[in-house]
């Protein structure tokens, strides 16, 4: 086990970097980070450790191999896989995940993880049939917080159709993770009639009966991820997305929107034409933490001028100890518009406008402890490595690499971020 402590900005809270020589590793990633109470699991692709090659050419035996290999990364920090929250899983088709659902629940001894699952246009490896990255809990916290047995809260709701592998929501200290909601109706667990508007209005409907199950309102989410299967319908969804939260909150202050990332898929489960999963603040905590800290915890929303702005969403939300951001695409600040160039100037300006975030915040690139990259053409990844590493100065993050169907903007990449936040945010 490599273990390296890195000091955020705020030298309040460290960040813990790990990787374990019985896992595979990447020298562009690491295999865990660790913040506070949570850990990022970089993506574990079918790779044999033994043999550094991938395994045989069966989903079945590959996605056993990727979850081992998360398996291994979470029991060399101490940890085991019920301690998991929430997995994503990436696939070639989406009809194995049929497979995969007849070896999964065996990794787990209690409640499942939430869980989102979509099929991509590639993976990292040719023949890789599955990926799989995971968010796990850390109870004990990262130095110098004392450790805590706190308790994962899964939660069902009754409104919502329910998934045999996964749980609608997992809480865990301030955050909720929800799993990605299908424009299933409930009554009749099918699709909802209609296309693309119906579809994202049932998802969204969805995540607001979820989120009243666990009484927490909208205003509340601080990331949403929104799936689809055909970038033509970007707008469509944005009009519907846009309605859906409210203007003001129950102070009179004005909404803010979550951060948002768009990845287009090449399919969803039940040939759905939109899928969405959240992340939800958690003010309360989870037990032992005391109830009345959910009126001691605030939400920070942050857009700085120095990054492109987003109508529908907001560029950094932090809460408690972590920022999530917006998926960052190559686009120029000053002219709103996608930089001319080739991957390695559209990498350099997605994470110049990274940079130009969290340095808006007070924060360096050295507190991103996750990032997942999307890329029109997977071929593309040695070129965006070779800028890529030069933004860090000590550990790299955990990472996830995907090839997408389409990128908003017809851009060749979009990065999506999360951030440590030592300081913690202040007190309402």
């Amino acid at each position: 086990m490599n273990d390296t402590i890195n000091h955020a900005i705020n030298d309040t809270i460290i960040k813990v970097s790990r990787n374990t020589d019985i896992a595979p590793q990447n020298l562009l990633s690491t295999q865990t980070v660790a913040f506070s109470h949570y850990n990022y699991i970089s993506a574990q692709l079918p790779v044999n450790i033994t043999t550094g090659d991938l395994v045989a050419n069966d989903i079945k035996v590959q996605a056993a191999q990727c979850l081992k290999n998360i398996k291994t990364i979470v029991e060399s920090i101490d940890h085991d896989m019920n301690d998991v929250i929430k997995i994503n899983i990436f696939l070639k088709n989406i009809e194995d995940i049929k497979d995969i659902d007849t070896i999964y629940p065996a990794f787990f001894q209690g409640y499942l993880p939430t869980r989102t699952v979509i099929a991509v246009a590639a993976l990292p490896m040719e023949n890789a049939l599955v990926q799989m990255d995971a968010v796990i809990s850390n109870g004990e916290g990262t130095y110098p917080q004392a450790p805590v047995e706190l308790v994962k809260v899964p939660k069902n709701n009754e409104k919502v159709h329910k998934d045999s592998v996964s749980p609608h929501t997992i809480a865990f200290s301030h955050y909720n993770n929800i799993s990605a909601q299908l424009p299933v109706d409930i009554e009749t667990g099918e699709l909802v009639a209609g296309g693309i508007k119906e579809q994202t209005q049932q998802c969204l409907q969805n995540i607001k009966a979820i989120l009243e199950s666990i009484d927490v309102p909208l205003h509340e989410i601080v990331k949403v991820n929104i799936f689809l299967k055909n970038i033509a319908d970007v707008d469509v969804v944005n009009d519907v997305y846009k309605e859906f939260f409210p203007e003001s909150i129950s102070d009179g202050s004005a909404a803010y929107l979550p951060a948002l990332t768009m990845v287009i898929a090449s399919d969803l489960q039940l040939d759905a034409l939109v899928q969405i999963d959240a992340i939800v603040s958690h003010g309360n905590g989870t037990p032992p933490q005391a109830v009345e800290d959910k009126h001691g915890i605030t939400i920070e929303a942050n857009n700085t001028d120095k990054a492109p702005k987003n109508p529908l969403s907001t560029q950094t939300v932090a809460f408690s100890h972590y920022n999530h951001l917006s998926g960052q695409l190559p686009i120029n600040p000053e002219t709103g518009k996608l930089i001319d160039g080739d991957i390695k100037a559209q990498t350099k300006q997605c994470l110049e406008n990274v940079k130009a975030i969290v340095e808006s915040i007070d924060h360096v690139m050295d507190d991103v402890v996750k990032m997942t990259i999307q890329l029109k053409d997977i071929t593309d990844v040695d070129a965006v490595n070779n800028v890529y590493k030069t933004y860090f100065s000590s550990d790299l993050p955990a990472r996830t690499v995907i090839g997408v169907a389409a990128i908003p903007m017809n851009a060749l990449i979009q990065i999506d971020t999360v951030v440590s936040n030592a300081e913690g945010t202040p007190p309402a």
